[in-house]
């Protein structure tokens, strides 16, 4: 029994499995998580140390360094960079990609253990892996025009982030701004010293006071009781009866020598959201959670909340990445359904039948839908990358379609047998060509598994995807497509697109051509020459990146005030960046945090970050808004260095290290060279044309008042140098001596002095500290009080000291950007002898990625060759073939300079999937010259085999060109990751008629005459001699 009669006697068995596999897949789909990027396990660990006030080269060499050498020796550490500034430091520790994050994590904690006894005993560190989740996916604001900022952020955290906290998918909620209540007890210093007590004493009592404890048991009366002892504080005014001191005078309570107020806990942070000061509260999805689902989920908790938050209240959305991923889903499904019409619109064309138009279409929703069922079963989401690998895949779903039913109507067309047979008959000869052919894409996808880094892990999804799709679309050709032609089809929809005189005339004007041409293959030949110079020169013009562009519709402005700089100066500035954010007509809204991150973790008083969410499209391009509010914020505030970037870009680099663009590594021995040479580095390069944002990479902290005890001097006040440091922390920084319970929360006490006698260095100086013994005396007496200059932070990239001077790039291509830098450094003469320089940051990265990707393209032809040779053995074949299919780039080439995109790593996916496409076409032309008469003349078979062939690769190209041009052309938030791809593909899939059609056979007829005898080889695809030749050609 033949292949084509177990087909034909499963029929039904095969189409109701199709439906069942298909509503499965619908199923899984609906359940499957969403997403914006997929899911990856980045091999990267932060880890933040805080080890007090120590100076920046102390912390570096007692606390940093012995990090540094611990987690060095950890397995599979790749990469660890250092920055130490003054108390603090950040060391990130990168890994090998595909190692086990977890595993390495525990191994990091355990080195780090060995180490810690040696550091300050004040040190502490947290560790962290860096995935997706660090950053929320969900962003809102708390306002009110009547309400305090302490009543806003009780609602935050004790209403509003227990509710949100138990949706599920949600790993955590952060609150940020705001302020939190406290009783400040505001002591009068002459009063103290007039009763002989000090500050200390107002403490300890206070902490003596305020205490709850088990004291013992009971049992009486057979009953067992547990004896507390409760003198807890429950309101403001039993903390004024706390008593300091009894005596012959009677007893001295707290409110004799102080004032107890209300107050909030002093800030050095400070968020707005739309000019007002706001609470934020963020939500940071789990790894595996469902982005969209959650984003409704919380909508919904919030709108059920609304009915008992109070009505002066103001909740506003700032930020939500669902928007961006359901932006995107519908910009590919909207690719996909144009795409599918119009190459419907092709078929009914070609073939002026709706029944086989209509088999053809269904196969694409068959395939995506079976191809989601595999992604749910493998753990995928549905992601910008997995939803783009579908989009591209539909031109080449509908390929296999229209060949084998091209060829089954071409059967019935030229048979008096039974429409069924030929259809039965059609797979039988279309098997192994059509495998063939199939197995020419999909093993592209295989070296692409083993691609690393950030390349590897986003478009893993994408191959994976696509390398799926094309096998079940396989399937479906040779099972399910002939069983719908079974019982859809009929002779009569066979004769409804005979070809008629336009045919005629083509295949006759084909005929003449190839006659002249073929005893003459230079005379096509010798045309490549031109088309090759033209690619030649695209490929010198097409500028080159990493990642596509992409408009997300919301962007991260970071920036730096001048160091030292106060909160409320820093303040006053950004003010007037906010009004330059109202006036641009594209911003919706606007969220900013002043000494702290998005991401939640604290930063200097002096910097910090503004998130810009813009209005939905139809608006100007993300690009043109950023760079107009980057040019009003530097003509006004010259000072103050901003950053602007969009939060995926920033998201990305981050998690990989590698934020910015343009990186320059300047490496030497002495920081005071890095502190001369990087701002020179910053100055020279902001010369080139593109760059933007340029930062010299020297970040100085404010400046210090240091507090210089004399040892000796406080000896003779009876006092230790820890006495009077003591003394002063309490003097300016106050003391929390105790907490009292309020609701949900504990409000604490902290025991001062009033801010007008602590508010200058003077009154620093003439603070009067208590000694041991009793008596008072001046700081002054036993300190020196001195401004120290504000030290620059101290980095480190492998035990090597560095400075790294960062640029941005708008309206030019990374590639050329970064040559005109390496040009400026290498002849400008900046960097002094013994000091060295390496490129970093994202241009490293994509150099990695275009090396790696320059390999998959060598294997991918390296395995289209073999599969050639293992199809016909014959060595002239496949080298024909493949010299067809490496001509297809210099197209690709062509339309990427043409459309103004940039090579990168979308682009060169696409490029190389062109190999396979082309191929794919290639074989099946092959086949059909290889299934004609051997007894033919040559150059009359190969007039033949094009004739037969013309229609079928002109419906395909057509098909997959208009299947894939919405994507070409789509413009929405979102939609932008794909399009190279698609541009890619289109500008291969443009030449591949001529290509197949001229080229091909001339170099078959060139290495005939070379050769001297047929190119075709032995036949390893066998076929039926009643097949594709004896059926003839439409119009013949």
């Amino acid at each position: 029994m033949t292949f084509s009669q177990r087909i034909g006697n499963h029929r039904r068995s095969i189409l109701f499995t199709m439906i069942v596999l298909a509503l499965a897949g619908f199923g899984a789909g609906w359940r499957m998580p969403v997403s914006l990027f997929p899911i990856v396990s980045f091999p990267r660990i932060v880890i933040s140390i805080e080890a007090g006030d120590q100076p920046a080269e102390r912390m570096a060499v007692e606390v940093t360094r012995p990090f540094e050498e611990a987690v060095r020796s950890v397995q599979g550490v790749r990469k660890v960079r250092s920055t130490t500034s003054r108390g603090s430091a950040e060391i990130s520790v990168n890994f090998e990609w595909g190692e086990d994050m977890v595993s390495a994590l525990l191994l990091t904690e355990s080195a780090l253990s060995r180490v810690r006894d040696e550091a300050p005993a004040n040190t502490r560190f947290e560790i962290r892996r860096m995935d997706p989740t660090v950053f929320p996916v969900l962003g809102y604001s708390l306002t009110s025009d009547n309400r305090s900022l302490v009543d806003l952020k009780d609602l935050a955290l004790y209403q509003i982030r227990p509710v949100l906290t138990a949706v599920p998918g949600v790993a955590t909620v952060s609150v940020l701004g705001g302020e939190e209540r406290e009783y400040h007890v505001l002591v009068d210093p002459e009063k103290l010293n007039a009763l002989s007590l000090s500050l200390g004493e107002v403490v300890n009592a206070l902490s003596a006071s305020n205490i709850i404890t088990a004291v013992g048991r009971l049992e009486e009366h057979n009953r067992l009781y547990l004896a507390v002892s409760n003198t807890q504080f429950e309101n403001i005014d039993q903390i004024g009866q706390t008593i300091l001191k009894t005596g012959r005078n009677g007893v001295i309570d707290l409110m004799d020598v102080a004032k107890i107020e209300k107050a909030t806990v002093p800030q050095w942070t400070r968020v707005t959201a739309d000019g007002h000061d706001a609470v934020l509260f963020q939500v940071y999805q789990q790894l595996e959670g469902n982005t969209v689902d959650i984003s409704r989920r919380i909508s919904q908790e919030l709108e059920n909340l609304a009915s008992i938050l109070p009505k002066d209240v103001k909740i506003a959305n700032w930020y939500d990445q669902s928007q961006l991923i359901l932006s995107s889903a519908d910009s590919v499904r909207n690719a996909v359904i144009l795409g599918v019409g119009l190459a419907s619109i092709v078929l009914l064309f070609f073939l002026r039948s709706f029944k086989v138009t209509l088999i053809a279409a269904v196969s694409v929703p068959v395939v995506l839908a079976m191809v989601s069922l595999f992604l749910y079963f493998m753990g995928k989401s549905f992601n910008i990358m997995t939803l783009g690998g579908m989009a591209a895949s539909v031109g080449l779903i509908i390929d296999d379609s229209i060949v084998i039913l091209e060829h089954a109507i071409r059967r019935i067309r030229g048979s008096s047998q039974d429409y069924s047979e030929n259809i039965s008959l059609a797979v039988t000869e279309y098997l192994r060509p059509l495998a063939g052919s199939s197995a020419s894409t999909i093993i592209i996808f295989a070296p692409l598994a083993f691609l690393s880094g950030v390349t590897g892990a986003f478009f893993s999804d994408l191959s994976l995807t696509m390398a799926i799709g094309l096998a079940t679309s396989f399937l479906v050709a040779l099972l399910v497509i002939p069983s719908m032609g079974h019982f859809l089809l009929s002779n009569r929809d066979a004769k409804k697109g005979e070809g008629g005189w336009l045919t005629e005339r083509v295949h006759r004007g084909y005929g003449d051509l190839m006659r002249r041409v073929l005893p003459h293959p230079w005379m096509i030949l010798s045309l490549l020459i031109p088309f090759l110079t033209l690619g030649w020169l695209a490929f010198n013009q097409t500028g080159s990146g990493f990642m596509p562009p992409m408009d997300e519709g919301g962007f991260v402005l970071d920036y730096r005030s001048a160091p030292g700089m106060s909160l409320e100066e820093t303040d006053r500035l950004l003010r007037q960046i906010e009004e330059i954010l109202k006036s641009t007509p594209e911003v919706q809204t606007y969220s900013r945090r002043t000494g702290i991150q998005l991401g939640g973790g604290l930063s200097e008083a002096n910097e910090g970050d503004f998130f810009v969410r813009l209005k939905p499209q139809p608006r100007r391009g993300i690009e043109e808004v950023m760079d107009e509010v980057r040019g009003k914020i530097e003509s006004i505030l010259p000072l103050v260095n901003i950053e602007i970037l969009q939060l995926m870009e920033d998201l990305i680099g981050d998690l990989s290290a590698v934020p910015q663009p343009i990186e320059i590594k300047i490496f030497s021995d002495d920081i005071k060279v890095l502190e001369s040479v990087a701002p020179k580095v910053a100055s020279a390069i902001e010369k080139a044309p593109g760059l933007v944002d340029v930062n010299d990479g020297i970040v100085v902290a404010g400046d210090s008042l240091n507090i210089q005890v004399d040892r000796n001097k406080a000896a003779l006040e009876g006092a230790t140098p820890d006495d009077v440091v003591h003394g002063v922390e309490e003097f300016l920084s106050g003391t929390i001596s105790t907490d009292i319970l309020s609701g949900p929360k504990m409000v604490g006490v902290r025991a001062w002095v009033p801010e007008p006698i602590r508010d200058s260095r003077q009154d620093i100086e003439n603070f009067r500290l208590t000694a041991p013994d009793g008596h008072v005396f001046p700081l002054k007496r036993v300190a020196d009080l001195e401004i120290s200059r504000g030290q620059p932070q101290i980095t480190r990239e492998d035990f090597k000291q560095m400075a790294a001077v960062t640029a941005r790039i708008t309206g030019r291509d990374m590639g050329s950007t970064a040559k005109d830098v390496a040009k400026i450094l290498d002849t400008s003469g900046i960097l002094p002898k013994g000091v060295y320089y390496k490129m970093g940051g994202l241009y490293e990265q994509q150099r990695i990625a275009f090396h790696g990707l320059i390999i998959v393209m060598v294997a991918a032809v390296a395995l289209v060759f073999i599969l050639l040779l293992f199809l016909y053995e014959s060595f002239s074949v496949a080298i024909a073939l493949m010299i067809t299919t490496l001509l297809a780039v210099s197209a690709v080439f062509i339309g990427l300079s043409w459309t103004h995109t940039e090579l990168n790593i979308t682009s060169m996916m696409g490029m190389t999937m062109i190999v396979g496409i082309v191929t794919e076409v290639g074989i099946i032309f092959y086949s059909e010259f290889d299934s004609l008469p051997d007894n033919m003349p040559f150059y009359e078979r190969m007039i033949e085999t094009g004739k037969n062939r013309m229609r079928p690769i002109a419906m395909t190209t057509l098909a997959a060109i208009l299947a894939l041009l919405p994507l070409a052309i789509s413009g929405g938030e979102g939609a932008s990751m794909e399009k190279p791809l698609a541009i890619a593909i289109i500008s291969g899939l443009a030449v591949q008629l001529p290509l197949i059609l001229l080229v091909t056979p001339s170099l078959l007829a060139l290495f005939n005459s070379i050769v001297g005898h047929g190119v075709d080889g032995p036949r390893s695809v066998s076929v039926e001699r009643h097949s594709i030749h004896s059926t003839k050609p439409e119009g013949e």
